[in-house]
């Protein structure tokens, strides 16, 4: 019993770092962004430093107040920055050009900003991810994955051929990003795993508006379609 607690608090642990990770590399945030948010709006008292703890597994006892903000500013994300966006502008211009570029909320399957209750659940190990977000890429085969995305985006055409066409599906208006995806799609760079974790989403609504691969049962397929493909595309270069 003992063992397995300890398991569970682990893996829990585990499992918010990979949701925070995901959040923060998804929208280009510092750890800066979450705190700052919840203290001009007063959502709650959450610390750079705890962010980056979380993010990183190695937070282990936060306060009710830190799931509370979390909370809090996922679901005001989740409705639109424009009701404090001129709150914004008077008190903290610098986060709201933040927020301007990028502020993706946390939804879990059903489409809902993830609360409170949820977010220290899944931190106890009492709850698992929602399925969209239940994946972990290892940093060993990022450099795979990204050899075999423009196979996969562009079906074995050249990059050349189908950049417009993959440019505008891919959903991202981030310019950093863009140019990042592009950079990996032909072949000039490849991303981190940190990266991919951040780009996962955005890959899966790729593919389905691109309509390629196994992208119709989540984004737990999608991986799995694209890990298939780069180890056929690695084997067939050997």
């Amino acid at each position: 019993m003992k063992s397995g607690f300890r398991e569970k608090l682990l893996d829990g642990r585990r499992a918010l770092a990979h949701l925070i990770h995901v959040w923060h590399e998804r929208n280009g945030w510092s750890h800066k962004v979450l705190p700052a948010l919840a203290e001009c709006l007063s959502l709650g008292t959450v610390h750079s430093s705890q962010i980056s703890n979380l993010r990183n597994g190695k937070l282990a006892s936060p306060g009710p107040e830190v799931f509370l903000a979390l909370a809090q500013a996922n679901a005001l994300l989740h409705k639109g920055i424009e009701p404090f966006k001129e709150h914004l502008a008077k008190l903290h211009p610098a986060l709201l050009k933040v927020l301007l570029e990028s502020a993706v909320p946390l939804l879990d399957d059903e489409g809902q900003p993830i609360s409170a209750g949820l977010f220290f659940e899944i931190f106890l190990g009492m709850k698992p991810l929602p399925s969209c977000f239940d994946w972990f890429i290892e940093e060993s085969e990022a450099i795979d994955l990204s050899a075999g995305l423009a196979d996969y985006f562009c079906n074995g055409r050249s990059w050349r051929n189908c950049r417009e066409k993959v440019m505008r599906a891919y959903p991202v208006k981030n310019e950093i990003r863009r140019d990042r995806f592009a950079a990996v799609m032909a072949g000039l760079r490849d991303y981190t795993a940190e990266e991919l974790d951040g780009e996962l989403l955005d890959l899966h609504a790729t593919a389905a508006t691109l309509n390629v691969g196994e992208f119709a049962n989540g984004t737990n397929i999608f991986l799995e379609d694209l890990r298939s493909r780069s180890s056929k595309l690695k084997v067939e270069k050997t």
